[in-house]
């Protein structure tokens, strides 16, 4: 998708991305900027309202980042999701959750912290994590975790000199910051050395229009609920767009779609005093990218 749309930009001396988004998969942020880099001297990033995680990795390597004064920013420390991670129960199914790199360092530097030195005791404190996360899980940890500075590293290069700097705005990103859900204000962003700049007066009002006709057309301030989707109706189909990629002149449109029919039912339930639960059921007919 994003080839067909720098396909249809060409080579040409900037290019500028407006990025709205909470994260994602930090290879994938790496391949997008060699992507788009690839296509222009100068690589800007615009940011609304917020880039988050692996939003957060693209802007680094960016030759500039225009943030508006709402506009944030987050570590980088990835969250693996694996086959072989930790179950918990899901409503009435287990489910696979992430685990979050800089948390089992946490925990292994907590020992450090404390000055225990003992090795049975240390023996113990390594056992009970492998317990409670797969050791595959926990070496795929450590390689994520070394995978994801050197990849901050190469972008952060092209528009930070000082090797120093690098290194600090790296380690703050990945592990001083403290939390994952950490936000980083643009006065902040500066002050790490990023090559952060602010809009015009006219520039950010062209930014905040456009954010609110995204937010409107995605409904990001509305809560999923199936039966406000349904309404009084006993079945309703649906078409939620969930992301959106475009192109400047709107040519090349993607959306991420959720498409289906909802359907209200009622089942047997003894432990309700009517002796009825309503249920939704979601009848998925399609889910994912498609030209819009």
């Amino acid at each position: 998708m994003f080839v067909d749309i720098l396909d249809e930009i060409g080579p040409t001396a900037k290019i500028s991305l407006v990025l709205h988004t909470n994260g994602g998969q930090t290879a994938t942020a790496w391949q997008l900027v060699n992507l788009i880099k690839s296509f222009c001297e100068q690589f800007e990033v615009l940011i609304p309202f917020k880039a988050m995680s692996a939003g957060t990795l693209i802007s680094l390597g960016a030759n500039e980042i225009v943030m508006s004064k709402q506009a944030v920013l987050g570590p980088i420390d990835p969250s693996l999701t694996h086959a072989l991670g930790p179950l918990i129960p899901m409503g009435n199914q287990m489910a696979r959750v992430p685990v979050s790199v800089e948390a089992v360092r946490g925990y292994l530097d907590a020992a450090e912290e404390l000055k225990i030195t003992d090795a049975h005791t240390l023996g113990s404190i390594l056992m009970d994590l492998s317990n409670k996360v797969h050791p595959l899980v926990l070496g795929e940890i450590f390689r994520s975790r070394e995978q994801i500075r050197f990849l901050a590293d190469k972008l952060l290069r092209h528009s930070v000199q000082d090797s120093e700097k690098v290194k600090a705005i790296i380690d703050f990103l990945c592990a001083d910051s403290g939390s994952h859900d950490y936000t980083i204000n643009r006065r902040e962003a500066q002050g790490l050395g990023l090559p952060v700049v602010k809009p015009s007066a006219e520039f950010y009002g062209i930014l905040k229009k456009l954010h609110k006709s995204y937010t409107e057309e995605m409904k990001l301030l509305q809560p999923y609920n199936p039966n406000v989707e349904l309404g009084l109706a006993a079945q309703a189909n649906y078409r939620l767009v969930r992301g959106l990629i475009e192109s400047p002149t709107g040519k090349s449109s993607y959306g991420f779609l959720s498409e289906g029919t909802l359907v209200r039912s009622q089942v047997p339930n003894p432990a309700e005093p009517s002796g009825v639960s309503v249920v939704v059921a979601d009848q998925r007919s399609f889910e994912g990218w498609r030209k819009i």
